[in-house]
């Protein structure tokens, strides 16, 4: 694969970090024509994409593969013209404006350092080709330059090449080049996803750092939600170009909006059931797990986190046990019920519940019989009920 990596950055150079940039997203669509001969509809990458990315935040785009997030990024990098729509960087109206003027810093996931250069090399190269007023001396360039790599925490790597650099080395010089001529906005796209796990954590808590520092406004794009949720300020989940939430990550975990973020949200994922409301109850299956208010009796999905369960032996919820699994500071235990819409039903509960789970884990150290129950009361704030036909959020 090619390795390619993009710095794009405005013609004015900023006297310092910290300048905050406000970016507006207008009804932003963008279409692309269809590869069909006989239908020739185009395809719809993004569609009507409102949105206002507070000053010196972090934003996480979040969804999955083809889910738009990516041509979002280069719609407000410039790289791709939007069919419809406006954005906006502060009060300026740079729709149509070239990328290179536009002030962003750009970071794919490939790191694109130049092999035969060095560090300190490769995070000058942006400044060398400053033209015209905006052309530094080489004491200034060399200035700048210590300052992104002491941002990153690499100065002391300033003579070595790329190759004798780790992958998340060679990612923190990636985005000290970003850096380095103090974009108005970063964009980043999938920066982490050629490290290995501990690596993740540890870029991510660093890109998290550097953010705060230089409070430069950033969007951050990626499939991982954990990664989102972890680092961001507010997170975008799109599907299929459209904008399913924007929130709190917290937020938008405790309270989705639909069916679809629910899923996307959390690991392990929401346990969905069918259910019905039966006289201002809610059903699923036989067992009657809590009051449904007003609502008017219909099917629904029932949506309901792991760790919303509680073992009881006169829980409302009855399911066939399958599995123990102790994983140190949580128990999970693996059961079924006819109309969970999941393989199996995943439960997270904590050490502190071992007292009920006695009976539970005896059985689990065996072979478990066919027959073996288990129930659960849940916590009512992290049981969803969702319209069968729109999979829109049913509030109680």
């Amino acid at each position: 694969m090619h390795i390619f990596t993009l710095f794009l950055h405005g013609n004015d150079v900023r006297e310092g970090l910290g300048i905050e940039m406000e970016v507006t997203l207008q009804n932003l669509t963008k279409k692309f024509p269809g590869r069909d001969r006989k239908k020739q509809e185009d395809v719809i990458a993004v569609n009507d994409f409102t949105f206002q990315i507070p000053d010196g935040k972090l934003i996480g785009l979040l969804g999955p593969s083809g889910c738009g997030k990516s041509t979002t990024l280069n719609l407000i990098s410039g790289l791709l013209k939007p069919t419809d729509g406006k954005i906006f960087f502060g009060k300026d109206d740079v729709t149509d404006l070239p990328p290179e003027n536009r002030g962003i810093g750009l970071v794919f996931q490939n790191y694109a350092l130049y092999p035969h250069l060095t560090v300190k090399q490769n995070i000058l190269f942006p400044l060398e080709n400053l033209k015209g007023k905006d052309k530094l001396s080489k004491e200034q360039m060399l200035e700048k330059a210590y300052e992104a790599a002491r941002l990153v925490q690499i100065d002391e790597l300033m003579d070595r090449k790329p190759g004798e650099l780790s992958g998340g080395q060679q990612q923190r010089v990636a985005i000290a080049r970003a850096l380095v001529k103090r974009p108005k906005v970063l964009l980043l796209d999938e920066p982490l996803s050629n490290l290995d796990a501990r690596l993740r954590l540890q870029t991510r808590e660093e890109i998290r750092r550097i953010q705060r520092e230089t409070k430069i406004t950033t969007i951050f794009v990626t499939h991982d939600q954990e990664e989102a949720m972890s680092i961001s300020d507010m997170i975008v989940v799109m599907k299929e170009g459209m904008v399913q939430q924007i929130d709190k990550p917290q937020k938008v975990y405790d309270d989705p909006e639909n069916l679809f973020v629910a899923k996307f949200l959390g690991t392990p994922p929401v346990n969905v059931f069918t259910g019905q409301i039966k006289n201002h109850k809610l059903y699923i299956g036989n067992d009657c797990i809590m009051e449904a208010g007003e609502e008017a009796d219909r099917e629904v999905y029932v949506g309901i986190r792991p760790e919303g369960f509680f073992p009881k032996a006169d829980g409302a919820l009855c399911c066939r046990l399958c599995g123990v699994e102790v994983m140190g500071r949580d128990i999970s235990v693996i059961s079924s019920n006819p109309s969970s819409l999941n393989a199996v039903v995943r439960s997270i509960i904590g050490t502190e519940n071992k007292a009920d789970m006695e009976e539970i884990l005896s059985m689990g150290e065996g072979n478990i019989s066919t027959d073996a129950v288990v129930r659960f009361s849940l916590a009512p704030h992290k049981v969803f009920l969702f319209d069968k036909e729109t999979e829109d959020r049913i509030y109680l």
